[in-house]
């Protein structure tokens, strides 16, 4: 057995490292959704919501968000037209926290990682908050094709981009990158 142990110690040490900060990052942000109250939205989400009406705001006048008063979503109208909601699960935190808790695991040079991480989350944010403009702007001209963009195209968008990254990682910054380019 420690024979094994100390051929894939290397394996064994990533999964360790990534599960760890992923459950440690996840408890932190399941402990910020739990400081709001169950019909509440929480500031992030908010937050994103306000950035994707300012998007929209770019190509339509008629576009706002409303917060609903019982439930905890915004309201996303487009070119004055009723055509999304965004929840909590809209706001990317989880794929950010997927991103770090990868780069984490293969972590370079501590002042690399940092901004690495920095630079992909913002990068992730931003995507994520055109990602649902977006999508607004389709499911309004595209309506019937909703599911398919909201199940499909765009979870391929958001996660596609996070594994670029994870590849731009792991070949140039980590400590297993090549030293070679």
């Amino acid at each position: 057995m420690k024979k094994y142990f100390i051929l894939y110690k290397p394996f064994l040490l990533f999964l360790a490292t990534f599960f760890l900060t992923y459950i440690v990052m996840t408890f932190l942000y399941q402990h910020y959704l739990n400081s709001f109250a169950a019909n509440k939205i929480d500031s992030i989400t908010r937050l994103v919501s306000k950035n994707t009406e300012q998007i929209l705001l770019f190509f339509s006048n008629g576009s706002w968000i409303e917060e609903s008063e019982t439930h905890p979503y915004v309201k996303l109208f487009y070119n004055q037209k009723y055509v999304a909601i965004i929840t909590e699960g809209c706001n990317a935190i989880s794929v950010i926290i997927l991103f770090i808790s990868f780069v984490i695991a293969f972590s370079g040079k501590f002042k690399t990682t940092l901004f690495f991480i920095f630079g992909g989350s913002l990068l992730i944010y931003l995507l994520n908050i055109s990602r649902i403009a977006i999508l607004s702007a389709l499911i309004f001209n595209f309506p019937k094709q909703a599911p398919f963009l909201h199940g499909v195209i765009f979870p391929l968008y958001i996660y596609g981009v996070v594994f670029i990254l994870w590849l731009i990682w792991v070949r140039k910054f980590s400590k297993y990158a090549s030293k070679d380019t």
